[in-house]
């Protein structure tokens, strides 16, 4: 059965990364309360002639030109004319999804003032998996997202429903309605806001929240493997550092190699690991930590109005205030930073592939390969790890700080928060990659160890489960077979410390 997810007060970031998956999304009765009120409150400004921007007047440096009750549908209908203007491949499924949940989720705090039925339209969009096709590219933060949906929603623009790409007056037809016409307000509320970036932030943690789990898989495997002084990571040493996230690692560490027969013979045998070892748990805890702050700082996004203008009040006494709301500097920080913090988990794992295949400090043979010369093993694939982890650290550079100034000089401050999310999705594609290349040369590694040297039985569960959907390698097939299918094992298996 389809999981439903009822939005009532705010979405969470588990809801929309589950809607964004293939749940379905419905409002509660509260939710269409506020909607409807906020509606309410734009009928009254309008019949008052109250000054609104984007209600009643032009838009961007167009503020100050008033517009006339009788062209204020036309108004918003050019609007997203005007500002469809993506270029670039189309966003996936997931990702265009992603931004119509969180869409939804800021007109439901009622304070945008779209009709209910826009809000319905969406919805059925989103239920029917009938969803917009949008550019990728082309938006310094929404405008561009938010407009190309919003066609489909007055028959214009194209989705693509069972596969097949069909027009916006065909997409409405699927979903029983026909294409709506703006009112005032509704064309600018469409493309306003920060769901863009806030539906990419909510993937980018569902993401990251599994990939953690795996790093500190494979880095205990790896660990293991190289003879670790596992004392590096006892609970009263690591005590010493206050970190949630240091902790944690640590203690999942101790989880995995709890009683290993290899770490019980090296024992000993230096006075400390290189720090692409030992530092595990202060790396990996640091991108927790940074995660913990994003969770945040993606919670008050979703529990925001980020819509601009913003109306409150009641029709007897209509509101209308002009701010900034839909400027997501707090966004654009938080995934410049968690963009970092994914590119430095995969920066200590490539340092660990390496040290796995360099036999000058393994002590396994070179690249992982018993005949080596004949056999290049895994000398290639720790240079694609080096590749991911460069690739990495030209994407890691800020979004928030690229500036710009558009509007003639009106818009003249931009934080590129969609950018800043977009580009920590496709560092996240390069962690998987890198860790799945180190899950594969670890369990490579203890192949070489042969019989005489046990894991650990967490440790050991993982390398059976691993053994079973990818064979050792001998240079017998193309590797990066073995990248994709090392990819698909850690999508169909959620890990936890006890590896069930």
């Amino acid at each position: 059965m389809m999981q439903t997810v009822r939005l009532s007060t705010s979405l969470s970031w588990h809801q929309v990364a589950a809607v964004a998956k293939g749940a379905r999304l419905e409002l509660s009765p509260e939710a269409v309360e506020r909607i409807a009120h906020g509606r309410a409150i734009v009928d009254a400004l309008v019949a008052r002639g109250i000054k609104g921007y984007g209600i009643n007047t032009g838009v961007g440096a167009l503020c100050d030109v008033i517009v006339d009750r009788d062209r204020q549908q036309a108004l918003s209908h050019n609007i997203l004319m005007s500002h469809a203007c993506g270029v670039g491949v189309p966003l996936g499924r997931v990702e265009t999804r992603a931004i119509m949940a969180a869409q939804i989720n800021n007109f439901a705090h009622g304070a945008s003032g779209v009709r209910p039925e826009i809000v319905n339209a969406l919805i059925a969009l989103l239920n029917a998996d009938c969803l917009p096709v949008v550019p990728s590219r082309g938006s310094v933060g929404y405008l561009t997202h938010g407009a190309t949906i919003g066609l489909v929603l007055i028959g214009h623009g194209h989705a693509m429903h069972d596969g097949v790409r069909i027009t916006g007056a065909q997409a409405c037809a699927k979903v029983g309605m026909a294409p709506l016409r703006l009112q005032a307000k509704e064309g600018l509320s469409l493309v306003n806001g920060t769901p863009c970036a806030t539906g990419m932030a909510c993937l980018a943690l569902s993401r990251l929240s599994e990939l953690l789990d795996w790093a500190d898989l494979a880095a205990a495997m790896t660990a293991e493997n190289l003879g670790c002084q596992i004392a590096a990571f006892a609970p009263k040493a690591l005590g010493l550092r206050k970190s949630d996230g240091l902790q944690k690692v640590g203690e999942t560490l101790r989880s995995y190699l709890q009683d290993s027969p290899m770490l019980t013979a090296s024992a000993g045998k230096r006075t400390q690991d290189p720090l692409s070892v030992r530092s595990v748990p202060h790396v990996h805890g640091a991108a927790r930590d940074v995660f913990d702050d994003a969770v945040a700082t993606v919670t008050r996004e979703l529990e925001s109005v980020t819509d601009n203008p913003a109306v409150l009040g009641n029709p007897d006494a209509p509101e209308v205030h002009s701010q900034a709301h839909a400027v997501g500097a707090a966004l654009a920080l938080s995934m410049d930073n968690l963009g970092v913090a994914v590119a430095q988990l995969a920066a200590i794992s490539e340092r660990r592939i390496d040290r796995m295949v360099n036999p000058l400090v393994s002590g396994l043979p070179a690249f992982l390969v018993r005949e080596s010369g004949v056999c290049s093993g895994y000398m290639i694939a720790q240079y694609t790890a080096v590749s991911l982890v460069s690739e990495n650290r030209r994407l890691a550079a800020p979004a928030s700080l690229d500036g710009g100034i558009t509007s003639a000089l009106q818009e003249d401050m931009l934080t590129h928060a969609t950018p800043a999310a977009w580009k920590v999705l496709s560092i996240l594609d390069n962690l998987e990659l890198v860790l799945g290349i180190e899950l594969l040369a670890a369990a490579q590694a203890y192949d070489l160890h042969g019989d005489g040297a046990k894991p650990a039985a967490g440790t050991g569960k993982m390398y059976g489960k691993i053994r079973k959907f990818v064979p050792p390698y001998r240079d017998d097939r193309p590797m990066q077979n073995d990248f994709d299918a090392i990819r698909a094992f850690m999508k169909v298996n959620v890990i936890n410390q006890e590896i069930d």
